[in-house]
């Protein structure tokens, strides 16, 4: 997959006063494919001097829960290397920013899972970590699946299983499930579930 880059400016960095804090330097202190990693000299809403480092990711997060006619989840267990683990997650990867959401998580879900899926529809949008990185994410539901052939990167190493909902449920609270892309959406699922069993 091609990445396309997007200026920190875009993204809506470049003016001296960013809310509170005031911006007087940035330096790029390391850039790949993926990231961007400023550190910048600044003043901080108490007056004092100090430094902040942001994390500018290239891409945009796309999850997708997919969920099949028996409520089953489809979920991928990956090697995620900074944690030197295995994780069981949703489907998800990234999308470029100039690129609509929806289609890089229906390549997500192919990709990942050999899926493709006719019903689609919006979960969340979230901050993944917006203390240090402006990484943000759009998750969907997907249903109505097609079973076809996995396409997975060089990079992944896939498994792949499905789960009954209410099991992915248990694996969330057990910590089973700890991917903040996943966690977030299937919870969002289960109160939109509760709600509508009490209407």
């Amino acid at each position: 997959m091609k990445l396309r880059r997007v200026r920190p400016e875009v993204a809506g960095w470049g003016s001296a006063s960013v809310g509170p804090w005031t911006r007087h330097g940035r330096r790029l202190v390391y850039e790949n494919a993926w990231i961007s990693v400023f550190h910048d000299d600044v003043t901080r809403p108490d007056g004092a001097s100090g430094i902040y480092g942001v994390v500018h990711f290239a891409n945009v997060a796309v999850g997708v829960v997919a969920i099949d006619d028996q409520d089953r989840v489809a979920l991928v267990g990956q090697h995620r290397y900074p944690f030197d683990a295995v994780s069981w997650e949703i489907p998800e990867g990234g999308s470029p920013h100039a690129e609509d959401s929806l289609e890089g998580a229906r390549r997500e879900l192919i990709e990942e899972t050999g899926l493709r899926a006719r019903t689609w529809r919006e979960i969340g949008r979230y901050q993944l970590s917006n203390s240090i990185s402006d990484e943000s994410a759009v998750v969907y539901l997907a249903s109505d699946l097609v079973q076809g052939e996995a396409q997975p990167e060089g990079t992944e190493r896939l498994d792949f299983r499905w789960v009954p909902f209410d099991e992915v449920m248990d694996m969330v609270a057990s910590g089973e499930i700890a991917d903040a892309l996943s966690v977030l959406p299937l919870q969002a699922l289960a109160l939109e579930r509760l709600r509508g069993s009490r209407e």
